[in-house]
């Protein structure tokens, strides 16, 4: 038989290395989706050897679009509680394309995300409260944080405690360095940012559950540089924007694009500050890659 390899974390002792039979897997002989990191699974013990016997159903989980040419579904991990998306304000910058894709991901899951916002050391032109204050006109959370310096774990700590936590983030922005500062002990890898590139180094190779304390589960995933949106088309990505809910029907015309149209709702409360000009640009962005995308599939 073909199998594959697993850490299995019970609820009491120590982690198990435990295997997945081809027969569970199918076709594909690979653990692909059949098996992903927050999975509840049931096992025995066969001639010395743990095995997978069966996959539990799954509250929720979060995906995104695989890399490669074909359109196919990569779950990065199951039974979650919240989406902490971590990105940096410098080196990186704040990317607010892919920091929409996380959240409206999230959205389509039913996650509720957090925005956690690092290097803030390095805010000299003061950027990263208007950033939090326009993901707050959208209803998200957002907590500037050190990992470097220390501040703000404590408040990422308490936003994270009793809730199984994926961690995602743009390579580069400090995530594996938070993550070992929230947890000490877990020795990640921390990857630095090309000088010349201004683009993080990917470190991660593969999503982990870290339980650094009883009530503290957290996943680390791989650093990205794209996110591709999986389940969101682009006739549908408004309704993953909370912040744009309360206007959307008011605008004059019902095929309104939100981009040059009179009497545009969305335009007129992003004029008015009911909502951030920011988040209605890259929701335009967006939506153009993802018309695109579909013209390509």
């Amino acid at each position: 038989m073909d199998y594959r390899s697993c850490t299995l974390i019970p609820e009491r002792g120590e982690p198990l290395e435990a295997q997945v039979s081809g027969r569970l897997m199918g076709r594909s002989k690979s653990l692909g989706n059949t098996v992903v990191v927050g999975d509840r699974v049931t096992f025995e013990i066969e001639n010395e050897r743990v095995l997978i016997s069966d996959v539990l159903p799954r509250r929720n989980a979060f995906s995104r679009r695989a890399s490669g040419e074909r359109p196919e579904e990569q779950v990065v991990a199951a039974n979650l509680d919240q989406v902490v998306l971590v990105c940096s304000i410098r080196r990186p910058p704040f990317r607010p394309g892919l920091a929409d894709r996380v959240l409206s991901q999230a959205e389509h899951a039913g996650l509720p995300a957090l925005l956690v916002l690092n290097k803030c050391d390095l805010d000299a032109e003061h950027e990263i409260e208007s950033v939090l204050a326009a993901y707050a006109l959208a209803g998200y959370r957002g907590l500037r944080v050190s990992a470097l310096a220390g501040e703000g774990l404590e408040d990422v700590r308490a936003a994270c405690r009793g809730r199984r936590s994926l961690f995602v983030g743009h390579s580069g922005v400090g995530k594996s360095t938070l993550l070992n500062a929230l947890a000490p002990g877990l020795l990640l890898i921390a990857g630095g940012v090309n000088e010349k590139t201004g683009k993080g180094r990917h470190t991660t190779t593969a999503a982990w559950l870290l339980k650094a304390a009883p009530d503290l589960e957290l996943i680390d995933t791989p650093g990205v540089r794209t996110f591709g949106l999986w389940g969101v088309g682009a006739a549908d990505l408004e309704r993953n924007y909370p912040d744009f809910l309360p206007h959307l029907g008011q605008c004059r015309f019902s095929d309104c694009r939100h981009a040059a149209e009179p009497g545009c709702a969305l335009r007129a409360a992003a004029e008015s500050g009911r909502l951030s000009p920011l988040r209605l640009a890259s929701f335009l962005q967006l939506r153009e890659e993802l018309e695109r995308e579909g013209a390509r599939a």
